[in-house]
């Protein structure tokens, strides 16, 4: 998902981090013989880019074929909550599959898909005065999510015969997965220029990206005026938008650029105005990242879908839910196969991944992680507070656990590294070779970590991070 190929390929000297063990270079050797990696230049392996052999995870480590350890930083893509390996949610998948493995969902159901469902409905965001989340349909990973979300809101205004009703708006820089319909509503060109001609036609609205505050202006005021653009864009599509999708808080692989929430309040606003669906994407943001259990929260609003995935199971398999209102499902309901939702995936609920979700949710109830984490992110304020004066940090901002360093030439936003310069794989190798891992998102540094991380782990994260930034901007 997040890419450090924003920018263009660089010759580099081999990346040795192993120290040549002959093991590691053994396993490395077989990996390259077979496996296509996700989001990678593989051209890069094993040279410029390292390619670590993984045995096994403890807590906030990762363990190499070599010994070797790693703190998981970014929580391996945003999924692990608890650390790697949490005993509780692997007991739980254990027991599931001594039982039930697998059954299709259309026809038929099981204990953990419905208790889960039960349970999703009962934390989901709710709003004073409008129908809570009422149903949930299951869906195999976030990109999947957001085709269900994108195809249910499209479909539900064909149901009710508004067929102008067909655009869908999305903000500029945001990202929700790289499957064709997701992929349309995302707004990276790194991911979508190549597949443009199968994309369908988004709008997209202005950012409320607080990193591009104008001079003296606070986060919700840039907020509010990207919310005005938002009116001015619906009042030129009258009747023709079927649903906005936002990432609230955080447009994660976008930078982690961070919004303040008075932009969702408006956005609800706006959607209710202009008869359209709010989709919120929480595949990211979802479970305890930003301060609350869904970032939604944070607004006083809920939208009238949502889409949940990576956390939702710990970390420890694929699944996603997409929360629907009441109102959306009556809407499908009919004589007709047409009016259905024929929406499917083979492992559509699947048992062991629900086991492992519903024990990923005791475990908030019965450790406290909420509060944790606002403890944690407390710590992890301070230890990122004494990045504001680095010449080369242009901007250090905060969400909950998610911290993200933006890097410049002398700290200047205005003055970007160059490309060629790849100061942001500069400081993943060197931040590597230190133990720690920090996949940049182009030149922003950022910290996403499992729950468990303690003090100790933190120092060295921050420690680690100076490091890797000091090394990566030396000569560039």
């Amino acid at each position: 998902m997040q890419s450090m190929e924003h920018v263009p390929r660089m010759v580099a000297e081999p990346a040795t981090i192993d120290g040549g063990n002959p093991e590691a270079a053994r396993w490395r050797e077989r990996d390259l013989a077979v496996l296509w990696h996700p989001c990678t230049q593989m051209r890069e392996h094993p040279h410029a880019l390292p390619l670590v052999p993984i045995a096994r995870g403890e807590g906030a480590w990762l363990v190499g074929h070599d010994g070797r350890r790693y703190l998981d930083a970014v929580g391996s893509w945003w999924t692990n909550l608890f650390g790697h390996a949490e005993p509780r949610i692997a007991a739980a998948i254990a027991k599931q599959a001594g039982t039930l493995e697998q059954v299709l969902l259309a026809g038929f159901g099981h204990e953990p898909a419905i208790e889960l469902a039960e349970k999703l409905l009962a934390i989901a965001p709710k709003q004073a005065g409008r129908e809570p989340p009422a149903k949930v349909f299951y869906a195999d990973n976030g990109s999947a999510g957001v085709e269900v979300a994108l195809k249910m809101a499209f479909h539900f205004f064909r149901n009710l015969g508004e067929e102008r009703r067909s655009k869908f708006v999305a903000l500029e820089n945001g990202y929700h997965g790289e499957t064709i319909g997701a992929l349309s509503v995302g707004d990276i060109p790194l991911y979508r220029r190549t597949y443009a001609p199968l994309l369908a036609e988004a709008l997209f609205a202005p950012s409320p990206d607080a990193y591009a505050a104008r001079g003296g202006e606070s986060a919700e005021q840039c907020a509010g005026r990207a919310a005005d653009a938002l009116a001015a864009l619906f009042d030129r599509h009258p009747g023709e938008i079927c649903a906005l999708i936002v990432e609230p808080l955080v447009q994660c692989a976008g930078g982690m650029r961070m919004h303040h929430p008075a932009y969702l309040r408006r956005a609800r606003q706006l959607c209710d105005a202009n008869g359209a669906f709010l989709i919120a994407d929480e595949i990211a943001t979802g479970f305890g990242r930003t301060g609350t259990m869904f970032a939604f929260e944070q607004a006083g609003a809920m939208p009238d879908l949502m889409c949940v995935s990576k956390g939702l199971t710990g970390g420890f398999l694929p699944l996603a839910a997409v929360l629907a209102t009441q109102q959306v499902y009556d809407a499908f309901l009919d004589d007709s196969r047409e009016r259905a939702f024929l929406h499917s995936h083979s492992y559509t609920g699947n048992p062991l991944a629900c086991a492992a979700a519903l024990a990923s949710l005791r475990i908030f109830e019965s450790d406290g992680i909420l509060e944790r984490n606002r403890a944690t992110a407390a710590k992890m304020a301070r230890l990122a507070d004494a990045f504001r004066g680095h010449p080369h940090v242009a901007d250090v901002r905060q969400t909950g656990m998610i911290v993200a360093f933006e890097l410049t030439r002398d700290g200047n936003r205005a003055t970007p590294f160059p490309a060629e310069a790849r100061v942001g794989l500069r400081a993943y190798r060197a931040a590597l070779a230190r133990g720690v891992v920090l996949r940049p998102l182009g030149d922003v540094l950022y910290w996403m970590p499992p729950y468990c991380i303690d003090d100790a782990q933190l120092a060295l994260l921050a420690e680690t991070t100076r490091a890797a930034i000091d090394e990566a901007t030396a000569c560039a």
